[in-house]
């Protein structure tokens, strides 16, 4: 039987794969129209494949309400600030930011859920989030992106902390990890085309076909996956346990954009960062 660790970090890999995906998309077409396809494409995943699992009760459950309201907020709000950041701060280094979740994330389980974290949790989480730190510190040397920027990100990982804990007490009541994914992803589409037909007056925006959309129809499946695996591994183990795996994507990420990609550079941050997250995550792994 798969680990919820395995499947957490089944999830980080296919979410960096769909960040750095997503960033070759954004130099053909806005963040925001960008959101809205890979949306569509998760949503399009889900009820492709909802004849294999939906079953008619699960909609009139508490749980279902649950997945319904993280739809209002994620993954479109969250996406979209994500997105922001890719483009003022680069792949790396948003969703590093974006891996400062587990420390939200242990909040929200704790007022929400009631889980406790043990000395080797709190160890191998304080050392994610150091890493996180030593990756974006910058000091007093001169940077290309604004200051307000870091907030982008942060947002997003505050936004998908609750998200975390909502799903969890979500799978609590329907335990279906792609009923979550479906209500959630439908939910937050609707929310996208009423988002875009205010800004556009369109219920549908126009979007013409360019590189750009099949970059983010692709990165959106990926997408849809990777939340697949991470509700799997929510429903199976705690949230103090899956969400610090799940944030190792900063150094997928930036293995990709290093040997694939050709976009980033080894630097000593980069090295210490790797040194303090990979330790961590065996440590989270032996404590599950």
């Amino acid at each position: 039987m798969i680990s919820p660790v395995a499947l957490a970090l089944c999830s980080a890999v296919l979410f960096a794969i769909a960040v750095q995906l997503h960033n070759l998309g954004l130099k053909h077409i806005d963040s925001r129209r960008g959101t809205l396809i890979s949306i569509c494409s998760s949503a399009a995943l889900y009820w492709i494949l909802s004849p294999w699992f939906l079953e008619s009760w699960y909609w009139f459950t508490t749980g279902a309400a649950l997945f319904a309201t993280i739809g209002l907020f994620r993954p479109f709000l969250s996406a979209n600030f994500a997105m922001a950041g890719i483009r003022f701060l680069g792949p790396t280094l948003s969703t590093t930011l974006a891996s400062t979740a587990p420390l939200f994330s242990a909040l929200f389980a704790f007022a929400l859920l009631g889980e406790s974290m043990t000395a080797s949790l709190i160890g191998g989480t304080l050392a994610i989030v150091t890493g996180v730190v030593v990756l974006t510190y910058r000091g007093n040397t001169k940077s290309m992106w604004p200051m307000w920027a870091l907030s982008l990100p942060l947002g997003a990982a505050i936004l998908r902390a609750l998200a975390h804990a909502m799903t969890k007490l979500g799978l609590d009541i329907v335990p279906d990890p792609l009923f979550a994914g479906l209500v959630g992803y439908s939910v937050s589409l609707l929310v996208g085309l009423i988002a875009a037909s205010i800004q556009n007056r369109r219920v549908v925006p126009v979007i013409r076909w360019s590189p750009g959309v099949t970059w983010f129809l692709v990165g959106g499946i990926i997408n849809g996956i990777s939340l697949w695996s991470l509700n799997t591994a929510l429903k199976m183990g705690q949230v103090i346990t899956v969400v610090p795996v799940v944030s190792v994507s900063p150094v997928i990420s930036f293995l990709l954009g290093y040997f694939i990609f050709r976009k980033e550079r080894f630097t000593p941050r980069i090295a210490i960062a790797i040194m303090l997250i990979v330790p961590a995550v065996v440590i989270i792994a032996r404590s599950n």
